[in-house]
């Protein structure tokens, strides 16, 4: 009964319905039905035999390309194999062996020998020469290690692909080299960071150094970069129009086509379970997208290459044969639906364009009216919108006002606060009385304390010429000189050519005050500092130094690190500008070029460097 009632309506739906949806129904059953039971037909047969010949196309594909991989792995090992007939490595290796037999046999008789930087400079030379000469056999090869049986390594910087981290993967190479007898070892892909601060991937051979007694000399290691690979399975996707990766026995990826799994493991990836055997294919569906797997085994290396292609990509030639099939039926119903489409956009446009104005509004633009053209709902809606708009710009109009006018009267109550002027004038005045009472000492304080004032007040950022920091700086010590009589001597050493030099506020005299501050030694009746200029390929430093309490070297490495930005630094008690703030504003100012930099010694002193730009206008930029 139920079935009959849902007929019946669907009955009684199509007989409510215009003619032209009635006609437009039957159009489209009558066209499409035919059409896409043969489209079908044709697509299934051809995409099977696509598939089949892909198959068998890309299978050999991934077996010469692991061909051609293994032809390059053979080439490093033979690589690998060059310091056991060169004389010069082996003679070199067996010196750094011995050099550091040396020392070490000296440290645990607690005695320290000096360092031979003449035969070390002579064995890194050696060394350096003949991997410069082994860089340049293979490409691809472009990083190669040598090591001696005490670990410590040689290689050359020139192909830019040096690792950071080479004694941690000198221990991870060890630990596996030790246990072979002299043959070569292949190691996976490994990320790392190289000396240009870049993250790159490759694959290694590590060897044995042996000499003929098969007495182990050290260790070779030769690094791929992972670009070997990638120049061969970036042409293997661009053909199938897939991913590609390669696995070793162990489940580690060598190579990603994405770069997202690149030296991770994938062994519980479902796709690697059902890679079994040496060869074949399978379906598998990932990210609601069924693709194809199509896998080889390379003998030499256990490496297996898989390569996912997205069916829709193997069918793309079929899916023509279907969309022509759709076009056909569209072309035929696009002539039934034209006249409607053109009544029903001649409806929309209008709320369309107020769609458009509406979002320029929200976008912050109220110079937006709706032009109507017709007194119906749509005209009447468009005349309720502008005066919608010109009620909120009015609005946004008084309230701009108001914080404004709150602004100003903020200010105002600011500026009454302070007044430097009146300060400058009190100061005055003061000195003034003091002179006149014989008291020359307050006379002078005030004085000085007037200029450091009139000095600091103003905006920090403002350039002056160094000849001024100085004199700050002078007034200053002399200021403190009052307060500990005879206390602090100051002495400069500058250029001339440098009293001009432009420089800005309150870099200078921050560093003496933390000098005084943290260094000041009550068993010395005399503080010096000094303050020399000097010039370097760097650009200009400025010296001060004192002969105060110094530091530790915990203490001073903190510090640096804080000013090159590493770690916090605890703030003084005291408060005051601070290194960290002169060094925040030169870094600000100049550039991360520029700053401060710290040397001390326990109970001698300490010295701040201050390191600013020599020529303005182009280390500035």
């Amino acid at each position: 009964m139920s079935l009959k009632k849902g007929l019946w309506r669907i009955w009684s739906a199509l007989g409510g319905m215009r003619m032209e949806r009635k006609l437009f129904i039957v159009f489209l059953l009558l066209i499409t039905l035919p059409l896409s039971f043969i489209g079908y037909i044709s697509y299934s047969n051809y995409s099977r035999s696509i598939e089949e010949k892909t198959i068998v196309y890309s299978t050999k594909m991934l077996e010469n390309m692991m061909i051609r991989v293994d032809d390059y792995i053979e080439d490093m090992v033979r690589i690998s194999s060059i310091p056991a007939y060169q004389n010069d490595i082996k003679q070199n290796l067996i010196l750094s062996n011995s050099y550091y037999e040396q020392r070490q046999t000296a440290a645990g008789d607690n005695n320290q020998l000096p360092d031979d930087f003449d035969l070390l400079l002579s064995i890194q030379r050696g060394i350096e020469g003949n991997i410069s000469f082994i860089n340049t056999i293979k490409r691809g090869a472009n990083s190669v290690y040598i090591f001696d049986q005490y670990g410590n390594g040689y290689y050359s910087t020139g192909g830019g692909g040096i690792r950071l981290n080479v004694k941690e993967s000198y221990e991870k190479w060890r630990e596996r080299v030790d246990t072979s007898g002299g043959e070569a070892m292949l190691f996976g892909t490994q990320k790392y960071t190289s000396n240009l601060q870049s993250v790159k991937y490759a694959f290694t051979v590590v060897r044995k150094v042996i000499d003929k007694s098969l007495k182990p000399l050290g260790m070779i290691a030769v690094d791929a970069n992972i670009s070997v690979i990638e120049d061969q399975m970036s042409e293997l996707d661009k053909v199938t129009n897939g991913k590609s990766v390669i696995i070793d026995e162990l489940g580690n990826v060598v190579y990603d086509s994405d770069k997202q799994r690149m030296a991770t493991n994938i062994l519980n990836d479902p796709t690697v379970g059902l890679a079994t055997g040496t060869k074949g294919s399978f379906y598998f569906e990932r990210d609601g997208l069924n693709r194809l797997y199509i896998y080889t085994t390379s003998p030499n290396t256990n490496w297996k290459v898989m390569t996912s292609i997205p069916v829709s990509e193997l069918t793309k030639d079929a899916v023509v044969i279907r969309n022509v099939t759709w076009i056909a039926t569209i072309v035929t119903i696009i002539v039934a639906l034209f006249i409607s489409m053109v009544f029903s956009f001649a409806l929309t446009n209008p709320l369309r364009k107020m769609m458009r104005l509406m979002k320029n509004v929200q976008e912050g633009d109220f110079n937006v009216q709706f032009q109507v053209k017709y007194r119906d709902e749509v005209g009447q809606l468009g005349n309720q919108f502008n005066r919608m708009i010109v009620r909120i710009d009015h609005l946004i109009q008084d309230i701009y006002l108001m914080e404004t006018k709150k602004k100003e009267a903020e200010l105002h109550a600011l500026q009454s606060q302070i007044n430097p002027h009146f300060m400058y004038n009190t100061l005055e005045s003061i000195r003034m009385a003091a002179e006149l009472n014989d008291d020359q000492i307050a006379a002078d304080m005030i004085a000085i304390l007037g200029k450091l004032l009139r000095y600091s007040i103003s905006d920090l950022h403002e350039e002056v010429t160094l000849e001024d920091e100085v004199l700050h700086m002078r007034n200053y010590v002399e200021m403190l000189n009052y307060r500990y009589p005879n206390r602090f001597q100051l002495e400069t050493s500058i250029s001339d050519d440098l009293w001009s030099y432009p420089i800005i506020k309150l870099v200078l005299q921050p560093i003496v005050e933390n000098a005084i501050y943290h260094g000041m030694d009550d068993n010395k009746l005399l503080m010096r500092i000094e303050m020399s200029s000097e010039r370097t390929a760097q650009g200009l430093w400025l010296r001060i130094k004192d002969d105060g309490l110094g530091m530790d070297e915990e203490t001073l490495d903190r510090l640096n690190r804080s000013l090159a930005g590493a770690e916090e630094i605890v703030k003084r008690k005291s408060g005051g500008i601070g290194l960290k703030n002169v060094n925040e504003r030169i870094k600000l100012h100049y550039g991360n070029a520029y700053g401060l930099k710290v040397a001390s010694v326990r109970d001698v002193g300490t010295e701040v460097i201050l390191q600013l730009p020599l020529e303005l206008g182009r280390d500035a930029e």
